[in-house]
């Protein structure tokens, strides 16, 4: 059985006349005959009666008409979402560090979906740390993700989108709260708090420490910037940590450091040599075309 005798045999049902139903489907009458004959043969039943010149559906084939229509409905469906999937439409799923779910992705993906070509585009949000971020892109969970790079990735893409200054941040009661600019040297000589060794942050700052050669003593680690400060504002330590726009200074005292210039780079990052839905290229390539980093400075990083 083949998806042409379905709808053969539904314009035949439709027509109750094979040479009007033969017209409708520009084929020769004798060709819909055999097609029609050669169906009721795999089914083992008849679907028409014939009287002269006129048919008729039997029983069977007003109940295979019914089953027809639901299959070649959900056909007509089908091939129409691809057609949607290859030029406008789709959806993207994206997972992205606990940093840019306040503004950052809202407002980038808002901007995308304003534009007239991305107006049938869905989103799935997906927030989570770099290490699941990557093995989900990897799984094929999600289309793109927005997080730090990852060595020993050889199958994926990174390309360096945003670029975070790295602060010092003390409660407004800390010794240091009424200094400015701060020496990286100075989380040598209080407790702090650091991020999670297992994300990406924590990754990256654990690696800076060991190549300055600081071993600041860390008190307890935190997923995000947002758990790291309460613990700061309520003076359990001091922290490094990207500068975000969650960070409240009303409760904190933020410095820049002084003798290091600490740049962390968040990237996106899909799945090389991997095909790629139309609507998920151009949206990677309108977050990187709205970095705030310029071509040679990524060329660098890369």
């Amino acid at each position: 059985m083949t998806l042409n005798q379905l709808r053969y045999f539904q314009a035949v049902a439709r027509a109750l006349n094979f040479r009007a139903a033969a017209e409708e489907l520009y084929i020769s009458q004798p060709s819909l005959s055999r097609s029609i004959d050669s169906l009721e043969q795999e089914l083992g039943v008849m679907l028409f009666e014939r009287a002269g010149r006129g048919i008729s559906l039997t029983g069977s084939g007003r109940l295979f008409l019914e089953y027809t229509n639901r299959i070649l409905d959900e056909c007509d469906i089908a091939i129409y979402k691809m057609k949607e999937l290859s030029s406008t439409g789709g959806r993207i799923d994206i997972g992205y560090v606990f940093p840019l779910a306040n503004y950052y992705i809202p407002h980038k993906v808002r901007s995308f979906l304003d534009m007239p070509e991305n107006e049938h585009v869905t989103f799935g949000f997906n927030q989570n740390r770099t290490s699941s971020i990557i093995r989900d892109i990897k799984s094929g969970k999600l289309d793109v993700g927005f997080c730090a790079y990852s060595e020993n990735e050889e199958e994926l893409e990174f390309v360096p989108i945003l670029k975070q200054e790295m602060v010092i941040i003390t409660s407004n009661e800390h010794p240091l709260a009424d200094r400015g600019d701060l020496s990286i040297k100075e989380l040598a000589n209080y407790p702090v708090i650091g991020y999670d060794r297992f994300s990406g942050l924590g990754g990256y700052t654990k690696r800076l420490y060991r190549n300055l050669g600081i071993k600041p003593d860390i008190v307890c680690e935190c997923s995000d910037e947002n758990a790291i400060q309460a613990l700061v504002r309520e003076q359990f330590g001091i922290a490094l940590v990207a500068r975000v726009d969650i960070l409240n200074d009303k409760y904190l005292k933020i410095h820049s450091v002084s003798d290091v210039d600490l740049i962390h780079y968040v990237n996106a990052v899909w799945l090389k040599n991997h095909y790629l839905m139309p609507a998920t290229k151009r949206f990677i390539d309108f977050m990187i075309s709205g970095s705030d980093l310029e071509p040679e400075e990524v060329k660098a990083i890369i």
